[in-house]
């Protein structure tokens, strides 16, 4: 069994509205690259998303939305609300 990983670029639109936001919200925040995961002669994928790390709080970004997922991975909220969303928690 081989698995085989990839990484995934955050594109440079998505890194800048986020460290935006999180300048604007005085918040330290670290973004993490996601990643493809292939077990060979399967088809078996695993896409990792990236993370925003906020104050203890990890949140899945996604480069093909706007939209960014908290509180369990359950709640999505939009990416002009993150500024705000942070502010409060």
């Amino acid at each position: 069994m081989t698995i085989k990983t990839k990484k995934l670029i955050i594109s440079e639109e998505l890194r800048k509205k986020v460290d935006m936001v999180c300048r604007f919200a005085c918040v330290k925040y670290e973004l993490i690259n996601g990643s493809i995961i292939n077990i060979k002669s399967t088809n078996i994928a695993y896409t990792k998303p990236h993370i925003l790390k906020v104050n203890g709080n990890d949140y899945l970004l996604f480069d093909e939305c706007n939209d960014i997922f908290v509180n369990g991975y359950n709640k999505r909220i939009k990416l002009r609300d993150l500024e705000e969303y942070l502010k409060n928690y």
